[in-house]
């Protein structure tokens, strides 16, 4: 049977703190959006998932373009193209320290940072779920009181799932 990876609830929000997330749980998915004054095809599905393969997760990717908004034309014939572009071959053979470092993290379970896309920039989940961990780091000039940056995971305990308890607060030092 398929393990369905279990939904976390809203992770703790920071004032004036960016979130980032290195890692994502299988199930996770991800937007992208189109920069100001771009826009994405008609008909592109602008989310990714993050799914289990053979090789271990990998992230679902749909065929989407991000283009200027003032020259419509020029997207048209970009399609085809696209879509003959084989991706880079992995290199073939052993990495030992390689397979080292991703059993350490049990990455067979997290897809990596997304790839990115022209005038697109990545939205955070909506959702999360287990195992999950978000990175927060106050903005600049909100970062006068230590500690200025900390994570928190999400984690089943006592058969709850939970966020990890996050102890930081960004202000503006007044």
């Amino acid at each position: 049977g398929f393990l369905f990876a279990e939904k976390c609830p809203h992770p703790p929000t920071i004032e004036f703190a960016d979130v980032t997330a290195e890692m994502y749980p299988l199930q996770t998915k991800l937007y992208y959006e189109c920069d100001p004054g771009y826009d994405r095809q008609s008909g592109a599905y602008l989310g990714i998932q993050c799914k289990s393969e053979q090789q271990g997760a990998v992230w679902k990717y749909g065929q989407f373009k991000c283009f200027d908004k003032k020259n419509l034309s020029s997207a048209a014939p970009m399609m085809e193209l696209e879509l003959t572009q084989k991706p880079e071959r992995e290199p073939k053979g052993p990495a030992p320290q390689k397979q080292e470092e991703l059993s350490k993290f049990k990455q067979k379970d997290f897809c990596g940072p997304p790839k990115t896309f022209p005038h697109a920039s990545i939205r955070l989940p909506q959702e999360h779920y287990v195992g999950q961990v978000l990175h927060f780091r106050c903005q600049t000039g909100y970062d006068k009181s230590p500690p200025t940056f900390g994570s928190t995971t999400c984690k089943e305990m006592n058969g709850k799932i939970n966020w990890t308890t996050l102890d930081m607060k960004c202000t503006n030092g007044s």
